[in-house]
C-alpha cells in the first residue's frame, strides 16, 4: 500500500569514518520538495544528495558523488518502501576513507531506507469525485450513507426540487456507496463519477 510521511524523520550513521545524515519529509509538489532541500541541506558537508517522488514524477541528484552512487539509491529506497509525495536528503561528511561505488550506493541507499523505515507514515488514500442528485425526501438518507462510507460532501446546491451534491469518496467505497444510494431510494438517487484525484486522510 502506498504511504506518505506525516512528519519529518532523521537517521544518522557512521561508515568508515564518513558521517551520513538522512532526512525525509512530505512534499506535495516539486516546489515543496525544493523548499525542504533548501531548508535542510548543510553547506559544511561534502555532499548533499537527494531524491524525491511525487506520483509519476521523480528526480535525484548525486551532488558530486560518482554518477549513480547516491541519488538513484535514495530514490530506490523511496520506491521499494512504496512512499509517494516524499523527499529524502542524505548529507555526507567525508571521513578520509573512500567507500568505492558499491559502498557509496549501500551507504546512501541504506541511510535513506532506514530513515524511511522509522519515519511516521500513513496510507495514501485515493478518492473519486462523485455527483449525487436526489429529492428532498432522500437528503437524510444521502447524509447517513455518506457518513457510513467515509464520503465527504464538498458542495451542495438546490436546482428546482433537486439537490445536487459533490462528494469525495475513497475509491474502495465508491461501488458500495453507489449501490447503497440506489437501493436505499428504489433508484431515485442518482450518482455519477466525475474524476479521480489523491487526498490525504
Amino acid at each position: 500500500m502506498t504511504k506518505i510521511l506525516t512528519d519529518t524523520a532523521e537517521f544518522q550513521q557512521l561508515i568508515k569514518r564518513s558521517r551520513f545524515v538522512a532526512l525525509a519529509g512530505h512534499c506535495g509538489d516539486e516546489n515543496e520538495a525544493n523548499a525542504f532541500l533548501q531548508q535542510h541541506r548543510d553547506l559544511s558537508a561534502n555532499h548533499n544528495c537527494w531524491a524525491w517522488r511525487i506520483g509519476q514524477q521523480y528526480r535525484s541528484d548525486d551532488d558530486g558523488e560518482p554518477s549513480g552512487t547516491a541519488g538513484r539509491p535514495i530514490l530506490r529506497a523511496i520506491e521499494q518502501q512504496d512512499f509517494d509525495q516524499t523527499v529524502v536528503l542524505v548529507i555526507r561528511w567525508f571521513g578520509g576513507i573512500k567507500l568505492g561505488a558499491g559502498g557509496l550506493s549501500r551507504a546512501y541507499g541504506g541511510s535513506a531506507a532506514e530513515c524511511l523505515r522509522v519515519a511516521p507514515s500513513q496510507p495514501l488514500v485515493r478518492y473519486s469525485r462523485i455527483e449525487v442528485r436526489c429529492g428532498f425526501e432522500h437528503v437524510s438518507t444521502v447524509h447517513q450513507l455518506c457518513s457510513a462510507h467515509s464520503a465527504r460532501i464538498t458542495e451542495q446546491n438546490w436546482q428546482a426540487e433537486v439537490l445536487i451534491l459533490l462528494l469525495e469518496v475513497p475509491d474502495h467505497q465508491v461501488a458500495g456507496l453507489c449501490k447503497a444510494l440506489r437501493d436505499g431510494s428504489n433508484g431515485q438517487i442518482t450518482a455519477a463519477a466525475l474524476d479521480m484525484h489523491s487526498l490525504l486522510i
